[in-house]
Order: structure tokens, then C-alpha cells, then sequence
């Protein structure tokens, strides 16, 4: 890699990371990393995050759902970054890690040991960490041929119009917000995206949607219900709000009814991120090949959240 070479201070991790957020341009345009270069080709970095030793270990209590030699299993709270980035170095699943199990797998670089793949910081749930560098490349591997079966629970603002489908739709770097992602078909830089999704249940002007991304596009799940004008409910991002009180789902002819004397007041928030949630994650186990699945049960805010749609907005 030509930055490799360059840039020796940085992992290549680290610049593959920068290269796919669109932080390196070749001839003012965006570019893959597996970009050959002409002789004369000009290169800008726009945007590099400033390596680190590793993450400072923190007693921040985590939820195992399984551990063994090769592999722990986690259900991550909404709320905590996955690993340390450009401000936030602290109060990660990685500080969790290094304070619980001491030296994990170092594939990912300093910043991220363990780490092999990662969900949004909102996003709860199911993920898997490797102790050691065998483990990780075993499920590197599995990862990048689509032979790990994931699945989300969300609940959408809309109602999709089929009960289930599949979305096949590019993304790319959105071309003015840096902080999205976009469907972009006539990018070339953009990567092929692949989600399948089923309603479970549909209320008025709501659903409860199972997702499974055969893809692992940064945001995918979030921007292609988006798409289909159904973003995840309290998407800041791509639904454009960021919470939700029991009051604001109460249908104007039933305000004053039934809603005395109940232990959250409905003007609280009963959600205050996007209702998205790792539930399953099916892996062959890197070292025994036994197929093994890892389910993390639906997380307090969701549950309200149903709880009030089931008895506001029931069809």
C-alpha cells in the first residue's frame, strides 16, 4: 500500500479505516484502497486519527454472553463506542476488554484489540471478540465470505408495504454529511449492500422489523429502511429525531385515557436512540468448526417502547 509506505506511523488498519470514510483523495476524488496509482497521481489525506498505545483499561461492567479459549461473547449496551476514535478514548467496550481479560487478539491495531467487527454506538447488542490472533483471522475470514448469519430487531417509523423483502441497493459516502452514509448507484466507489428483512409486527404508523444484513456496510440496516421510507425510530441520522415519549404515541382521541397512575410518566422519553438491536449472531466456532448461535435479549428501552405501541397503536 502507497500510505503504508508514507505513513509508517499508522497502522494499515488505520489507514484502510481513513480510506473507506473517504478521508484520502486521489486526483480530488474519493478512492478504494485497492486503487492502483498512475506515476503522476496527486494524494491528499484530509484526515488521520493520531495513533495510540491501546486502549487504558476502565472497570465498566459488560454483559458476557459466552467466553471460552478463543472467544468472548458480548451484548453490548446502547450508549458505548466500540473502540477509542478520534474523541472518545474512554468508556469503550475495548477499555471494558482490556480491564476484564487482560491481552486480546492484536489484528486490529493498538486501538482495537480484540475488535473484529463492530456494531454502531446506539446499537445494542450481539458482538464477538478474539483473544488471540489465530481466532481473529479464523473469524476475519468468516465475516468477509458472508458465512456469519446476523440478525437485528428494529422498530421502524412507517410500515413497509410487503411483509418481507430484500433491499439490494449501493452504499457510498454521502457527498455533503460527513457523518453519513448514502445509496449511490452511480458512484464507483460504492460498495454493493445486501439487506433481507421481515415485519413481525405492524401497528398504526409503526413496525417491528427483523433484519439481516448479508452485507457489512457501515450504517447499512439504518440507511436502507431509511430508503424504503422506514427509518429506525429515534435515527437521529436518518430519521431526524433523537427521542420519543409514550405522550407523543398516543393517538389525539385517546389522550386521557388509561394514562393515570402508570410508573413512567408518559411525558418521560421512553427511547433516546435508534431502536436497533444485535439480536442474533450465528458463527462457526474459529477453533472447534461447531456452528454456534449467540442471542442478546430485547434491552429495557426497546421493551417500552413496544410495550406503549402494543397498547396505542395495536391494529
Amino acid at each position: 500500500m502507497f500510505l503504508a509506505g508514507k505513513l509508517s506511523t499508522f497502522s494499515r488498519a488505520t489507514l484502510r479505516r481513513a480510506i473507506d470514510a473517504g478521508h484520502v483523495r486521489v486526483d480530488d476524488k474519493a478512492c478504494k484502497a485497492s486503487l492502483r496509482l498512475r506515476t503522476e497521481a496527486h494524494v491528499v489525506v484530509q484526515q488521520l486519527d493520531v495513533p495510540r498505545e491501546g486502549p487504558a483499561p476502565q472497570d465498566i461492567p459488560l454483559t458476557i454472553l459466552h467466553e471460552d479459549d478463543a472467544i468472548i461473547v458480548v451484548d453490548k449496551p446502547a450508549g458505548m463506542i466500540v473502540h477509542p476514535a478520534k474523541g472518545h478514548w474512554e468508556g469503550t467496550l475495548a477499555s471494558a476488554l482490556a480491564h476484564h481479560f487482560g491481552a486480546l487478539s492484536g489484528r486490529g491495531g493498538p486501538t482495537r484489540p480484540g475488535i473484529v467487527h463492530r456494531l454502531d454506538r446506539d446499537t445494542s447488542g450481539v458482538i464477538v471478540v478474539a483473544k488471540n490472533d489465530q481466532t481473529h483471522d479464523a473469524l476475519a475470514t468468516q465475516f468477509k465470505s458472508r458465512r456469519v448469519n446476523k440478525e437485528y430487531l428494529a422498530i421502524v417509523v412507517g410500515t413497509p408495504n410487503v411483509d418481507r423483502d430484500v433491499i439490494d441497493e449501493p452504499i457510498g459516502n454521502h457527498p455533503t454529511h460527513r457523518e453519513k452514509k448514502a445509496i449511490r448507484r452511480e458512484d464507483p466507489n460504492a460498495r454493493a449492500a445486501v439487506t433481507a428483512y421481515e415485519v413481525i409486527e405492524r401497528f398504526a404508523g409503526y413496525a417491528l422489523v427483523r433484519a439481516q444484513p448479508k452485507t457489512g456496510r457501515t450504517h447499512q440496516i439504518r440507511l436502507h429502511l431509511a430508503h424504503i421510507g422506514c427509518p429506525v425510530l429515534c435515527d437521529r441520522l436518518y430519521g431526524g429525531r433523537a427521542r420519543i415519549t409514550e405522550l407523543e404515541l398516543i393517538p389525539r382521541d385517546k389522550i386521557g385515557q388509561d394514562t393515570s397512575q402508570r410508573e413512567l410518566p408518559i411525558e418521560q422519553p421512553l427511547l433516546e436512540r435508534q431502536a436497533l438491536h444485535a439480536h442474533r449472531l450465528a458463527i462457526s466456532h474459529p477453533i472447534t468448526g461447531k456452528r454456534m448461535q449467540f442471542e442478546a435479549p430485547l434491552p429495557a428501552d426497546i421493551e417500552r417502547t413496544l410495550a406503549a405501541l402494543r397498547r396505542w397503536r395495536s391494529k
